[in-house]
């Protein structure tokens, strides 16, 4: 069999060499327009309990994480001057140029055929094409009609920095400038330099002059202005390091779907075939395990090109769907965290940041001490147990702040939109209510109608769900989405 490869980044390597492992008699040929020691970016993060697969598949990461990486257990979240930190959170980095190497190594070892400096279409003459060339892809581009790609373009900007700072674990850090706020996920990938990427909104981004930049300069050359301004605003909390580039250039985050992953014999792999937020997790990781997955199709299928093909897809799409499902929602905090940062004291700020993915229940199990101290503030504040805690609101006292929607008789009503597109005209509903109880819609979107009720309009919410177990409400009062839960009988 002749596989030719376009794209030398991690999962097409990483495919390169699982498919030679598995058919030494085939022809295996990465292409690869750089040169082997070109890499834009400067870590990857892998979340301990994603790795298995990729573990039992190949120990060239687990061998380079453990000599070569770093990792930690703890999230710190640093706002206003202060920091807390969650525990149970077992995360492992590496330099993505180490990583590389590494797999080159690993690819030429079991005798890929590499060719670095090739710019490629479309192979002929080969029996399968894996595209592993990116979220710009090329060959899905080419074959578009067929994969139907498409693409949601997220509001918040973002650039890519590494620094000499050695960062604990995986931190994030909020300043406000005159112009807006920033926050960093920074995090270390060696034992001598951390990732810094930056992220803000578009207003922000504009009214500190950092939109000059001309985005048609060649690939490599980096924003030097965004560097100075950034490196001021963070200086204290990086001990005054240096931020270092390598094509550090603003841009908004692409989340890519493809409705179909194979055209003929081209094959989507990797973030040509689908994007997440890196929030949620590694667009390497995510391309290593389609690599593990589209090298057991087709050695369970040899010969069946596309049987192989098939199980590849129907293995690696739903696993896609759902952590790009899960995304959206941490995506959608980036871009209103803003607003949180004016909104919330240190404790509820990290606790609503934490719980934008996962459940309050969980988080008590990953650290019960962080969760305990989220629990003690709400008591400090208000004296009582969440639930339990009364709310003189519209007119009425309400002895606690779960309740039955007959008790919601006085609030203006609003449905929540299918979609965030629909969420601006729902907006409009808020003006002039003394209390409103969102209901319908997904848990996102009611989530932000709550939140531009209370956090921006002022106005008491609740949010109004089917089955609101002790877990689901204590998640949405302590992270400061609503004032209430409704519960629908």
């Amino acid at each position: 069999m002749r596989i030719a490869c376009v794209g030398g980044g991690p999962g097409g390597l990483f495919f390169a060499t699982l498919a030679k492992q598995a058919d030494p008699a085939a022809q295996v040929t990465v292409f690869e327009r750089n040169a082997p020691d070109d890499t834009f970016g400067f870590g990857v993060v892998f979340s301990d309990a994603t790795l298995a697969a990729v573990h039992d598949a190949d120990p060239v990461l687990r061998d380079g994480l453990r000599e070569h990486g770093t990792r930690w257990d703890t999230i710190e979240v640093r706002l206003k001057g202060e920091v807390r930190r969650c525990g149970g959170n077992g995360m492992a980095a590496i330099s993505r140029h180490t990583l590389l190497a590494l797999l080159q190594s690993r690819a030429a070892q079991v005798g890929v055929d590499l060719r670095f400096g090739t710019e490629v279409g479309h192979p002929e003459g080969y029996d399968l094409v894996v595209a592993a060339d990116g979220a710009n892809s090329r060959l899905r581009s080419r074959f578009a009609e067929q994969f139907r790609p498409t693409t949601d373009t997220a509001a918040a900007r973002f650039i890519w920095f590494g620094t000499r700072y050695l960062f604990d674990g995986l931190t994030f850090v909020h300043e406000r400038s005159p112009h807006g706020a920033f926050a960093v996920h920074g995090y270390p990938i060696s034992r001598d330099a951390s990732t810094f990427l930056v992220e803000t909104d578009e207003t922000t981004w504009r009214e500190a002059g950092l939109d000059g930049f001309d985005t048609a300069q060649p690939a490599g050359t980096s924003d030097e202005k965004s560097k100075a301004y950034l490196e001021a605003l963070f200086a204290d909390q990086i001990g005054g390091a240096e931020l270092l580039v390598n094509n550090s250039r603003w841009a908004n985050f692409r989340t890519v779907r493809t409705r179909r992953w194979r055209a003929g014999n081209v094959v989507l792999l990797g973030d040509s075939a689908h994007t997440a937020h890196f929030s949620v997790g590694s667009g390497t990781k995510m391309a290593m395990e389609d690599a593990v997955a589209l090298a057991a199709g087709l050695a369970e299928h040899r010969g069946d090109l596309d049987a192989a093909l098939s199980a590849y897809q129907d293995a690696r799409q739903p696993a896609v769907a759902k952590i790009q499902d899960s995304a959206r929602p941490s995506l959608s905090w980036w871009e209103h965290f803003g607003r949180y940062h004016d909104a919330f004291d240190p404790t509820t700020f990290a606790f609503h940041f934490l719980s934008r993915s996962i459940s309050r229940g969980k988080l008590a199990r990953r650290d019960p001490r962080f969760v305990d101290e989220v629990d003690a503030r709400w008591r400090a504040r208000h004296g009582a147990d969440p639930l339990e805690t009364p709310l003189d609101v519209a007119g009425r006292h309400l002895p606690g702040r779960r309740v039955e929607t007959e008790a919601l008789a006085g609030a203006r009503w609003i449905t929540a939109p299918d979609g965030e597109d629909g969420l601006a005209a729902a907006f409009e509903r808020i003006d002039g209510a003394a209390l409103v109880a969102v209901h319908g819609g997904t848990a996102l979107t009611r989530a932000l109608l709550s939140e531009q009720a209370r956090l921006v309009r002022g106005v008491p919410s609740a949010i109004v769900e089917p089955d609101a177990d002790d877990d689901r409400a204590l998640t949405l009062l302590l992270s400061g989405r609503a004032d209430l839960i409704g519960v629908a009988r």
